[in-house]
Formats: C-alpha cells, structure tokens, sequence
C-alpha cells in the first residue's frame, strides 16, 4: 500500500514540475537572471507550492497518523549548523549553473532532455560523495562543518 501511495504522489509531482515548466532548464536560468531575460512565472509556482504545503501540513497534522503509515515522520533536528549552511548554498549554485534541481531533473531525464544525460550522472555522484562524507564522521565536541 505504501508503495502504490508513494507511486501516485510521485507521479503527480512530477506531473505538475513538467506542467509548470520546472523541467525546463531554460526557463529556471531565465527565472534566475534578473538583470537579463527574467521570467518571474516560477515564483507563481513556488508561491503555489508554499501556499499548498502550508494549508496542507496544518490540515494533515490534525489526524493521530497518516492515512499509509502508523506514525508522522517529522524533523526533529533543530540546530543551525554548517552543513544546514553550506548545502544549500552548494544546491543552490548547482541549480543555477545547471538550471536543474533533483526532482525536476529526474522528471527531464524521462522526457530526454538533453542536459540531464551529464546532471543526472553527476547529482547521483555528489549525493553519493555527501552521503560518504557524512557517515560516521560525526562526534559531540567536533566541530559541525567537518561531519
């Protein structure tokens, strides 16, 4: 059941990413240059997006549970550390040299966009090299940028 569930959500977010242009690389760089060909249409899209997760979150948080699990999963972490810092900022300056971000490039690569060919390959890469980076290197007292 869990699977099906997340199947059919998968398919829908990515349906909307590829109705609202997200797969477009071309139109994310364009949305990005705000001193050249701006297109401020994916501000609409992320405004939607907030609006929904908000309105959606505080109708869901309402039940004891999920409908397709015992227990809510929420984040419990609460620090602001480096790694809070500095992946986003990496993410971010990924996005605007590629004009993708991980969902939106694995709903391209589907559509065989061209340029997913090379970022796909290598956003697997850097979140494989994270995830070696990141695992076990953390003890209390170290600082938090050398996890």
């Amino acid at each position: 059941m869990n699977f099906l569930v997340n199947l059919g959500l998968g398919l829908l977010f990515g349906t909307g990413l590829v109705v609202a242009g997200m797969a477009d690389p071309a139109k994310v760089l364009n949305f990005l240059d705000l001193f050249g060909t701006w297109d401020p249409s994916l501000a609409f899209v992320m405004g939607g997006a907030a609006v929904t997760a908000f309105v959606g979150y505080r109708l869901v948080l309402r039940r004891k549970a999920p409908l397709a699990s015992p227990t809510f999963h929420l984040p419990t972490a609460t620090a602001i550390d480096a790694r809070i810092l500095i992946g986003p900022a990496i993410f971010g300056v990924g996005w605007g040299l590629g004009g993708f971000c991980p969902g939106p490039a694995l709903t391209a690569i589907t559509l065989g966009a061209p340029g997913t060919l090379a970022f796909v390959p290598a956003m697997l890469a850097g979140m494989f090299a994270a995830r070696l980076i990141g695992t076990g290197a953390y003890r209390p007292g170290k600082p938090s940028f050398a996890r």
